[in-house]
């Protein structure tokens, strides 16, 4: 690196523990404390897609190990499943700039979602998490870190009631079913991607929203595509903040809150429960 790109890292850096720390530095570890995100002896692979909030997730992980307890191992690692040049070296100088010391390694992905219709998303997620975890323990790790914030959190809750019928969330780790030993690990669980973008502009820094074929057309930062249900519920939950400033906090606190005596159904690993299964035998209790 050079001076001026060191100095200028330095700030950036500096950033995130002074000006952002009740926004972005706080809620993260706070996260990782009130999940139990990491224990003694991981090591995780921080999943670097490129885009604002896994690469201040590679920062923030960096911090931890400086000022925290460094009872874990990192790896920074990038999948480049068919990037354009522009877009790859984009990363790359990206990475420089932040030192960031990424692994890059290559996947054919793009090339074989292509012909999957319309909306490719899905089955390009499920790929790339594939992908991830299988190089992330080939490396020997038994974690990975991906940058999903609150705001991915409670837009997930929302469409799962809209588009889905159903009531979940997206957990802040999960046990791979496909990887046996491996985890996923959600460290900006608590993170608002507000604070996320705030940091990005106040450091004048510009990622890939999204750089892949299909939606190439709007990868510059702050376009979506407006067919997207996940654009339609950022939207509403906009809509909603106007007149309910903690509509947010509400939709998120919603899953914590969940009693199941007042719920019609549900289901677990045993299966699918009726609120009739045990209906008459309460009534009998009382």
């Amino acid at each position: 690196m050079t001076g001026q790109t060191e100095e200028r890292c330095r700030e950036i850096e500096r950033s995130i523990v002074k000006k952002f720390r009740k926004d972005i530095w706080r809620r993260f570890t706070k996260a990782i404390n009130e999940y139990e995100l990491i224990e003694d002896g991981d090591r995780i692979a921080v999943c670097i897609s490129g885009g604002k909030d896994s690469m201040l997730m590679a920062k923030l992980f960096q911090e931890l190990e400086r000022h925290g307890k460094k009872n874990f191992e990192t790896t920074y690692l990038v999948m480049n499943p068919g990037y354009n040049d522009r877009n790859a070296q984009m990363i790359v100088n990206n990475a420089k700039l932040l030192n960031v010391p990424i692994h890059i390694f290559t996947s054919d992905i793009f090339e074989i979602v292509a012909g999957e219709g319309d909306s490719p998303c899905y089955l390009c997620a499920r790929m790339r998490r594939g992908h991830l975890y299988a190089k992330a323990r080939e490396m020997g790790c038994n974690k990975i870190a991906l940058g999903h914030h609150f705001d991915d959190v409670i837009e997930t809750i929302l469409m799962g009631m809209l588009y889905g019928a159903q009531v979940q969330t997206m957990m802040p780790k999960l046990h791979s079913t496909n990887f046996p030993g491996m985890e996923l690990i959600r460290p900006l669980y608590l993170v608002r991607e507000e604070a996320i973008i705030h940091w990005m502009k106040y450091n004048d820094l510009r990622f890939l929203q999204c750089a892949c074929k299909f939606t190439e057309k709007n990868a510059s930062y702050g376009s979506e595509a407006q067919s997207s249900k996940r654009a339609e519920v950022k939207a509403l939950i906009r809509t909603l903040r106007e007149t309910n400033p903690y509509v947010e906090k509400n939709i998120f606190r919603s899953v914590e809150n969940v009693n199941l005596e007042t719920v019609i159904g549900y289901k677990d690993r045993d299966g699918r429960h009726h609120f009739l299964d045990t209906y008459h035998a309460a009534g009998r209790q009382k």
